[in-house]
């Protein structure tokens, strides 16, 4: 079965169904996202991403933020580019901090940290390619708390990354 890449209208539930879901659905996503987490640093997490994570995040974005059915063409060009299109990985990069000014400290000094990114499989390294939707490090070398990557995969790193060696 190929893996579903891009969330379309029909695909989104009325806010009534999700509702009467939504408990039972975030204990699956939150199965499926265990998984899917890697902590890389004691700040930082990283969320590899696919269709049924984006499928979630946007009922959930129309959930909270109640925009109805004008707000459903902005949730899917905001989070369709975040499910892999088939050679590649995509990931949410976090930093995770609870205390506002040790946060504002780290992310004031971690401006461009998305041209730091990889991921090594065997001896390759595959770069982070940053989503540009929206500029996420700023000139003064500040970073958002959210960056979106991509790491796109030639043929040959795809064999070797599924390779259980």
């Amino acid at each position: 079965m190929t893996a579903k890449r891009e969330i379309t209208r029909a695909d989104i539930m009325s806010m009534e169904d999700f509702a009467a879901v939504r408990k039972q659905r975030r204990a699956e996503i939150s199965a499926i996202k265990r998984n899917r987490r890697l902590a890389i640093g004691p700040d930082a997490t990283i969320y590899f991403e696919n269709y049924d994570t984006m499928w979630w995040q946007i009922h959930e974005m129309l959930h909270i933020e109640k925009g109805g059915e004008a707000q459903i063409s902005d949730e899917l060009a905001a989070f369709n580019p975040l499910i892999p299109k088939g050679r590649e990985l995509v990931a949410t990069l976090m930093f995770e901090i609870d205390d506002p000014a040790r946060r504002n400290d780290l992310l004031s000094k971690l401006g461009g940290i998305e041209k730091c990114v990889a991921i090594s499989v065997g001896s390759e390294t595959i770069a982070a390619v940053a989503e540009d939707d929206v500029e996420r490090s700023t000139d003064e070398g500040r970073a958002s708390s959210v960056q979106f990557l991509h790491f796109p995969f030639t043929p040959e790193q795809i064999a070797e990354f599924r390779d259980p060696a």
